[in-house]
């Protein structure tokens, strides 16, 4: 009864985190409005939309998915993450131990041979003994509560660092499968423009044969088409660098991966998107919610540092039996017993045990301040992201006019030199604007893609929404999802 009444230090309260009712104006939801449906489509916000547990399936492709839940099965990070969970549930059961009573039961049995007193001889004989010992500590002023407390928190922390863990590892595998499809892309459209530059080079060198060109403007284009061959190499590189971080995501060697038949089409962008108002932003992401953790384990320490301060009391009791033989163990006269009850209270240690609680306070203060810094951290990158979205679907749009003009452009160019009115010079032009404008449209499509993909992970990855926690674990995130949301 006194270990239930008291628990010294302050209760955990969730700090106030100032955050505005919502992210943007009702005349904010529909994102790239002004984009031509021939470029791409336009996306719409939802408020009252959910973050789906599976989000990258929005993507509508199954070599995506299945490339998602392969890393999900067998990315070391995410083993490491899970057992650590683990570890940190098992100690905070091992904490809560120490609650209740300590009982240890010890049976012996010797053979022994001492000087007897009475004759000065030496004499053998035996001695068995079979006993019961109990020692209860009382936490009267719930330091013990506070140290339990503490470690709940520290495994609820864990719990949503695997969260994030989990939520990080999908969003990279998409983003990597969508730069991948866009190096892959853009590739392709340079070889395509080296063949166009090289099908005309074959045309000035035929016309330079009789006559019609100088030698200038043969090694003009020729110059310009090993300008563009240089712009091969580097995106190889990236290309086969990607597909090596994507082997690593899915748990493999990276020589075993084999590379991907995705492509920019084949990804479909989701064309409602989720948005979560602030307040509800706090619940929803793993990172808020392992700092609150911290915050609260922080908290907890408090007490435990002022508990420290006061007295400890504690219980003990023994009773067993100790006879020369074993069947006459507690019979009449070999029963043994005790009862102790003791107080003890520190009195000097030089300010250690003070200086410790001003130290748990300063802890308080800090794991306080990296609350609000993640909490807010988090809607500044809502807002970038939805800006962003808003920002690609124009740039998109500018980039598909780009490319239309320069392929015009250069039609025109080459009619013009074809027919002997023309400067070989706006060919080489429109030849380096079509591809910038081809790879800047390429680019623009992945952005938004990524974009999309970054939404997602700003507002939590939907892990609330999940049907089974990831860790089988009691205690993790996923069992308190309900109850949080």
């Amino acid at each position: 009864m006194l270990s239930g009444c008291v628990a010294v230090g302050p209760d955990y309260v969730r700090p106030g985190v100032n955050s505005h009712a919502e992210f943007l104006s009702s005349a904010s939801l529909d994102v790239g409005a002004q984009i031509d449906p021939n470029v791409g489509q336009q996306q719409r916000l939802n408020p009252e939309r959910d973050v789906g547990a599976d989000w990258w399936t929005e993507f509508g492709s199954a070599e995506l998915n299945e490339l998602v839940e392969e890393s999900l099965r067998n990315n070391p990070d995410l083993d490491a993450a899970q057992a650590a969970l683990r570890k940190a549930q098992e100690e905070a059961a091992s904490a809560g131990g120490a609650l209740f009573p300590r009982m240890d039961v010890l049976v012996s049995h010797s053979r022994q041979q001492n000087v007897i007193a009475a004759t000065g001889r030496p004499g053998v004989y035996s001695l068995a003994g079979a006993s019961v010992a109990v020692a209860y500590d009382m936490d009267v002023f719930g330091g013990i509560r506070r140290s339990v407390e503490a470690m709940d928190a520290r495994a609820e922390g864990r719990g949503y660092e695997l969260e994030a863990a989990y939520l990080s590892l999908s969003a990279n595998v998409v983003t990597a499968v969508i730069t991948e499809a866009s190096l892959r892309e853009q590739l392709q459209a340079i070889h395509a423009l080296i063949d166009t530059q090289r099908a005309y080079l074959h045309v000035l060198e035929t016309r330079h044969a009789a006559g019609d060109v100088s030698l200038v403007e043969v090694a003009s284009q020729r110059a310009i088409v090993a300008q563009t061959q240089a712009t091969l190499p580097p995106r190889q590189k990236r290309l086969a660098q990607q597909r090596h971080r994507l082997a690593i995501y899915l748990g493999r060697f990276p020589t075993e991966f084999q590379e991907s038949e995705s492509s920019l089409i084949k990804l479909a962008l989701p064309n409602e998107l989720p948005l979560a108002v602030p307040s509800a932003l706090l619940n929803q992401r793993p990172d808020i919610r392992a700092a609150e953790a911290n915050l609260k384990r922080a908290n907890a320490d408090i007490g435990v540092a002022i508990a420290d301060l006061l007295p400890r009391l504690s219980l003990s009791a023994g009773y067993g039996s100790r006879a020369s033989q074993i069947g006459d163990l507690f019979s009449t006269g070999s029963i043994l017993w005790n009862l102790l009850g003791s107080a003890a209270q520190n009195v000097f240690d030089g300010g250690r045990l003070t200086h410790r609680r001003h130290a748990a306070e300063a802890d308080f203060q800090q794991a306080a301040a990296v609350y609000r810094s993640v909490a807010m951290n988090a809607f500044g990158q809502v807002v970038d992201t939805l800006t962003a979205l808003e920002s690609d679907a124009a740039l998109l749009q500018a980039e598909y006019a780009a490319e239309v003009a320069t392929e015009q452009s250069l039609r025109i160019a080459q009619g013009h030199f074809d027919a002997g009115a023309g400067d070989q010079a706006l060919i080489l032009i429109a030849q380096a604007k079509l591809l910038n404008a081809r790879l800047g449209r390429i680019n623009a499509q992945a952005l938004r893609l990524n974009n999309t993909v970054a939404l997602y992970q700003a507002l939590g990855g939907g892990w609330w929404n999940r049907k089974a926690p990831l860790a089988d674990a009691q205690g993790g995130p996923g069992a308190d999802a309900a109850h949080s949301q």
